[in-house]
């Protein structure tokens, strides 16, 4: 993108489209809106796009330029500007941390259905990461008592980093656990008490090709999940068999790797009913629901 030269525009319609140009060139999924991203990032205007005809100086121009190639050569782009939005709220993200994914949104939507017939719900968010989903129901729920878990002491660094800035907006605390969901014990409090568990496991089969975002950015233990991509989520599906209470809600992110396996897992645990799995907004599976038994 030729942002050196005096006579090159530089209003944030053009640069924006130049971006977007670059990055489709490179393969990357979504250009345009990448490139918006990114524009709103260096002109300073967050998750909103600036007016098409504002223009940027040279030292900003640079920055994008910068930034266009860097996300061209697949850095993920909430690793490039630092953010990530979900639920309606802004979460930090940081190389090494997994970035919500805009599929997620669905996820939630299913979560926060079920929890609508629930007056102050207790709700179990697993392998949250940068604790995205967990903070997302607190805002939308500020009656409910969220826990959170996380395996990663530096992904759980951030998802406290996240609950203490939304808890200093004004969001009901979160309560951030490091553990891990195939210990029996984890959570043994709250056995039998869990009106909703979600979970956005890792659950690629190892040696799977994936787009570099994924394969090559991000950390292999929120993506990689043994042979067959179900070691964390079998732990899942017993840790949320104990956790619930009967008819409560399981909401479990899967990709288009287990559309049959999870669903499965859920009916041959005999600990669940109501199973079933729900696409992305591309048509392809993305997560399985279910209710406790009793």
């Amino acid at each position: 993108m030729p942002v050196s030269d005096e006579a090159a525009p530089r209003s944030a319609g053009a640069l924006a489209d130049a971006a977007a140009r670059t990055l489709a060139a490179a393969g990357v999924p979504d250009p345009q809106g990448d490139a918006a991203a990114l524009v709103a990032h260096v002109f300073g205007t967050g998750a909103d796009r600036p007016r098409p005809d504002a223009t940027a100086d040279e030292k900003r121009a640079e920055e994008l330029a910068a930034l266009v190639a860097r996300r061209a050569a697949r850095i993920p782009l909430g690793h490039l500007t630092g953010r990530a939005v979900l639920g309606g709220i802004e979460v930090a993200v940081a190389p090494g941390v997994f970035v919500p994914r805009v599929h997620s949104e669905r996820v939630l939507a299913h979560a926060l259905d079920a929890l609508s017939p629930v007056a102050r719900p207790v709700i179990v968010d697993l392998c949250t990461g940068s604790g995205a989903i967990a903070l997302a129901l607190a805002h939308a729920r500020p009656d409910a008592q969220v826990h959170a878990v996380e395996l990663d002491p530096y992904a759980l660094d951030w998802a406290r980093r996240n609950a203490a800035r939304r808890a200093e907006a004004g969001d009901t605390p979160v309560h951030l656990h490091e553990g891990d969901v195939t210990d029996p014990d984890l959570l043994a409090a709250l056995t039998g008490r869990v009106d909703l568990v979600t979970a956005n496991p890792p659950f690629v089969p190892e040696g799977t090709e994936l787009l570099p975002e994924y394969g090559e950015h991000h950390p292999r233990q929120a993506i990689f999940s043994g042979g067959d991509g179900l070691d964390v989520i079998r732990g899942v599906v017993r840790l949320a068999g104990r956790l619930l209470r009967p008819r409560g809600a399981l909401v479990i992110e899967h990709g288009h790797f287990h559309e049959e396996t999870v669903p499965a897992l859920l009916r041959g645990s005999g600990e669940f009913t109501d199973v079933a799995d729900h696409l992305d907004q591309d048509g392809r599976p993305l997560y399985a629901t279910a209710l406790r038994t009793g």
